[in-house]
């Protein structure tokens, strides 16, 4: 496992890395707002490769390594008024990198796994090319419609913080976060989320392209009619404790799409705690072999959990 970078056109380049088996069928993890490609921690994508999976997580623009835009992040006025910047993209244009990174590697079709964020832009490329997609597995996110997956208040004032400004300052931030909008059904591990943090500061310190993300979110509205358009066979994992994407948003998203399958993971919030990774990896791979690819023999890790 190295990381790579490709060029996925329109002047975008993403930073990716990927496991296992290079013949094996590829299925692309898709990071959430804000998060780098190791936010899908390296020991759950290995686990996922073990099952038969050629496995890709990346960064998606204006995060990590990849291409970073320039522009002044839209302001809450301008979003809450609609007032965006000339060069504002929508998740249209971030599904269109992940298509971008798909032809790159010479992948077909991949099954794709999206969380939050990542979600939105697997559901897009779904919609709008719906032969790229294998299977479409949506955690923890919402369909844009304003009712349905708002945080909570309490976590709106948290977001609303001043954005860290050195490497220490970004790991006690990250922790008094997901203390907050994490798995509170399951023990909080404080180191790991401190070594993401800072491993995540060590490779991009910048929080202008998490303003700009989060413009491409509101941007794209309200993506319901959108969703109709998705014929891969979907599962929506959401937790019943998120406090980040209420669980509404994951109900939504499961009546948007046709014979959507909902799981809800009982104690679970806006993380991947590692408690529920029996429960996700076992979820992801039933649909994926449910989706129509053959079953490969397991090895016989493959269900170890860490």
């Amino acid at each position: 496992m190295t990381e790579q970078m490709v060029d996925v056109g329109r002047g975008i380049t993403l930073a990716y890395e990927q496991f296992g088996d290079p013949g094996a069928e590829p299925l692309v993890l898709v990071a959430g707002l804000g998060q780098q490609l190791h936010s899908w921690p390296a020991a759950f994508c290995e686990q996922l490769a073990a099952r038969g999976y050629r496995v890709v997580r990346f960064d998606n623009r204006d995060v990590g390594a990849s291409t970073h835009l320039r522009f002044r992040p839209p302001s809450l006025p301008a979003i809450m008024t609609r007032r965006w910047p000339a060069e504002q993209y929508d998740l249209t244009d971030l599904a269109i990198d992940t298509v971008g990174l798909l032809d790159a590697l010479g992948y077909g079709q991949a099954h794709l796994v999206g969380i939050s964020m990542g979600g939105m832009i697997a559901q897009t490329v779904a919609a709008l090319h719906p032969h790229r997609v294998r299977t479409l597995t949506s955690i923890m996110s919402t369909t844009g419609a304003r009712r349905v997956g708002r945080p909570a208040l309490s976590t709106w004032r948290l977001m609303a913080g001043r954005p860290p400004e050195s490497r220490q300052a970004a790991m006690d931030r990250s922790v008094q976060i997901f203390r907050h909008i994490g798995s509170h059904g399951f023990p909080f591990d404080e180191a790991f989320v401190r070594e993401l943090a800072g491993v995540g500061w060590d490779r991009d310190p910048s929080s202008a392209g998490t303003g700009r993300q989060l413009g491409a979110i509101f941007r794209s509205g309200d993506r319901t009619a959108q969703l109709r358009a998705v014929t891969a066979p979907t599962l929506v994992i959401h937790g019943d404790r998120d406090r980040m994407v209420h669980p509404t948003g994951g109900a939504a998203t499961a009546r948007a799409i046709t014979g959507a399958r909902l799981e809800t993971i009982r104690g679970m919030g806006h993380d991947l705690p590692e408690g529920a990774w029996p429960t996700l990896l076992g979820l992801i791979d039933d649909h994926a072999r449910r989706g129509g690819r053959p079953a490969p023999a397991r090895s016989t890790d493959a269900s170890t959990s860490f």
